[in-house]
């Protein structure tokens, strides 16, 4: 059975002073081992101080974005070893606002791909339909060619360490949450193409979180649906309360 995984995305929020505050008052609200996988992802400037303070728990530190090469003339841009260095497991590829704000195409989230498994980064990659898309009935089209481009070239071996994480686009940040039937059937349909893509026992093995408005009201019937194995949430992990209700809902 895979393990139900929440993860807290807090984009560009929280300075290194906050996340210190956050993470001693949100270990004081959760269980010290919860039965899920906990993963928060804060911003790069915040990861060697999360780093510090999670490295004797068991919450797993993830960032939220990384650079195709290893090293060299990229200004802004961070490595897959820096991220390793400050304690991250994780990172978040393809995220729908790198997509929308930043023009990345599937070939970048790709070698972004790509990049953090070399790195020994096991890779969470976005993928998701916009509000246009979901009313034309092309959700599936949208979401085989985000599949088919970021998971370019990669075999059965490393998909092991590789997650997916679905987000309606017009689910994220704007309080519209996909039913818990309509989100099952769309990662259903993700799960049913690894198979066609991979094999059967690959498609079971990889985890695919849900994201978009999530909260600790709807978490239960979320992580009730047979193929949702976790949750990415946004808004909601900005609060040590908030985040510790929905980690203790999916218990």
């Amino acid at each position: 059975m895979r393990r139900k995984i929440i993860a807290g995305n807090w984009k560009m929020h929280k300075t290194p002073s906050e996340t210190e505050r956050f993470i001693r008052k949100f270990l004081d609200l959760v269980p010290k081992e919860p039965s899920c996988k906990v993963i928060i992802f804060p911003p790069f400037t915040s990861l060697e101080r999360a780093g510090r303070f999670l490295a004797p728990t068991t919450v797993e530190l993830g960032a939220q974005d990384v650079h195709f090469h290893d090293n060299g003339a990229f200004t802004g841009e961070i490595a897959s070893s820096m991220i390793k260095e400050c304690g991250g497991n994780y990172v978040l590829v393809g995220h729908s606002e790198r997509r929308t704000h930043f023009q990345e195409s599937d070939t970048i989230v790709n070698r972004k791909l790509v990049a953090a498994i070399h790195g020994n980064l096991a890779p969470i990659i976005c993928i998701g339909e916009t509000i246009t898309e979901y009313r034309a009935g092309t959700t599936k089209q949208r979401l085989e060619a985000q599949l088919s481009g970021g998971l370019s070239k990669i075999d059965p071996s490393q998909l092991a360490s590789i997650l997916i994480a679905y987000e309606p686009v017009w689910a994220i940040g704007t309080g519209e949450t996909a039913a818990p039937a309509t989100a099952q059937r769309t990662i259903e349909y993700i799960r049913q193409w690894i198979a066609g893509k991979y094999n059967a026992a690959s498609a079971d093995m990889v985890p695919i979180l849900y994201g978009g408005s999530v909260t600790a009201a709807n978490t239960r019937d979320l992580l009730a649906q047979p193929d949702i194995d976790g949750l990415l949430v946004g808004g909601a992990s900005l609060d040590p309360h908030s985040f510790a209700a929905i980690v203790i809902a999916s218990e």
